[in-house]
C-alpha cells in the first residue's frame, strides 16, 4: 500500500469530504488546495511499459511522507481537538517507508480513541485475527526489542474493518 492508497481509504472509511481534507491537511500543518486532494485521490489510467495491462496505485498527485504525517495529525486534532500547550507537547515522529504503517495504525488509534480490544473487534470484522502481543508488536514504539513492523495486510484489514464499522 501506498500514501494515496491509505488516504483513500480513510477518507472512505471516515466519510470525509473534499473541504474537511483540506481543513485536515490544514490542521496538520500542510498547505493544499482541493483540487491537489482531488488530484492524490485519482488514479491514472496509464499503462505500464508494452503491455496490457494498468499500473496499480498510481496516482495523479503522489501523497509523500510528510503530506501523510501532516494528515494524520490533521485528523488527530480534527477529531480531538488542539491540545492543551500545557501538557506535554507531543513526540514527533519521521515517517519512513519501513514504519509508515505503524505510524498510520498509532495515528488513527489516537484520533478516533480506540483501544486495542477495539482494533482487534476491527480486524476481526474485517476477517483477521490476531493476539493482543501481535498488535502490542506493532504498536510498539521503533527501537523497542518487541517492535514488529506493521504489514500491509493488517493495515488493509484494518481499514476495511474501520469502513464496516464507521460506514455500515
Amino acid at each position: 500500500m501506498n500514501n494515496n492508497d491509505v488516504v483513500v481509504r480513510l477518507r472512505y472509511a471516515l466519510d470525509l469530504k473534499d473541504e474537511e481534507m483540506v481543513e485536515i491537511f490544514t490542521l496538520g500543518d500542510e498547505t493544499i488546495t482541493k483540487e491537489s486532494v482531488q488530484a492524490m485521490l485519482i488514479k491514472t489510467n496509464v499503462k505500464t511499459d508494452n503491455s496490457d495491462t494498468f499500473k496499480e496505485n498510481d496516482y495523479l498527485l503522489i501523497c509523500t511522507n510528510q503530506q501523510l504525517n501532516a494528515f494524520l495529525d490533521g485528523l488527530i486534532i480534527f477529531k480531538r481537538g488542539k491540545q492543551d500547550p500545557a501538557k506535554k507537547a507531543p513526540q514527533t515522529v519521521h515517517l519512513t517507508n519501513e514504519n509508515v504503517n505503524n505510524v498510520v495504525l498509532k495515528k488513527v488509534k489516537i484520533a478516533l480513541a480506540l483501544t486495542s480490544d477495539d482494533i482487534l473487534d476491527l480486524l476481526d470484522q474485517a476477517g483477521i485475527s490476531i493476539s493482543t502481543s501481535e498488535l502490542s508488536a506493532v504498536l510498539r514504539k521503533e527501537g523497542h526489542r518487541n517492535y514488529k513492523p506493521c504489514g500491509d495486510r493488517y493495515l488493509r484489514n484494518f481499514l476495511k474493518g474501520l469502513a464496516i464499522a464507521y460506514r455500515y
